[in-house]
């Protein structure tokens, strides 16, 4: 964790951004989201090409970690697992 003054690095971002974007797909479970709304929700704007990426990097690494299901109609929903922690430690981010 960066001290006062510096600057986070790309791995603790892209952690944060894996936290706060689990969180609301959990925050919205059982509703399905997709990945543009996702986009939309987080960026709060018409996001570039950098938040677009960011994003699809935080879905693809918390896909790959088993917290989140993909799906060929571009929904995310989260895993079994990934609810069930949400129940034990409440909110992530």
């Amino acid at each position: 964790m960066p001290t006062h003054g510096e600057k986070p690095t790309n791995r603790a971002t892209d952690d944060r951004l894996e936290s706060v974007l689990l969180q609301r797909v959990l925050d919205l479970h059982p509703s399905r989201v997709t990945t543009d709304e996702l986009i939309r929700d987080l960026t709060g704007k018409e996001p570039d090409f950098a938040a677009r990426d960011s994003i699809g990097r935080a879905i693809r690494e918390l896909v790959g970690a088993g917290l989140l299901h993909p799906s060929d109609d571009k929904f995310v929903t989260p895993t079994r697992a990934a609810v069930r922690l949400g129940e034990l430690v409440g909110p992530l981010a």
